[in-house]
């Protein structure tokens, strides 16, 4: 079952100047800042009441990231959503006739468990669960 809403993913184009603008000017502190190899990018998380800002900036142009803002400009990526339990979720969702991106989990930020249903699955939203990894 999906729980409340982890994180709001903001594609930028270039992490020190996005920093700038959410950790300095708005005020977001920043909670975390690592490269995910796995998924291409440079990412940062900034808190924001009980969740979280991320900025994802890519590591290069043939990156999912990288492409998407090719297409699409920065600005908002994706929502995600916090599970505790990512295997039976994407059961759930598999179930609901819901077409995924991601068939098992990989690897996200703070070594989360994280996978993406497909934007045509649900309006246009490009949506993630994430099951945060202990002590998170």
């Amino acid at each position: 079952m999906l729980g409340r809403i982890d994180h709001v993913g903001v594609a930028v184009e270039e992490m020190d100047a996005a920093l700038e603008l959410y950790r300095d000017a708005l005020g977001l502190p920043l909670a975390h800042r690592e490269v995910v190899e796995e998924q291409g990018v440079d990412a940062a998380l900034l808190d924001v009441g009980e969740g979280h800002v991320e900025l994802l900036a890519p590591l290069g142009p043939d990156t999912p990231v990288g492409k998407y803002l090719q297409r699409r400009g920065p600005g908002l990526h994706h929502v995600a959503y916090a599970v505790a339990d990512i295997d039976a979720e994407l059961d759930r969702l598999r179930g609901a006739g819901l077409r995924l991106i991601d068939e098992t989990p990989r690897t996200g930020i703070r070594n989360s468990r994280v996978a993406f249903v497909h934007p045509g699955a649900l309006g246009g939203v490009l949506t993630e669960i994430v099951e945060p990894a202990a002590g998170h």
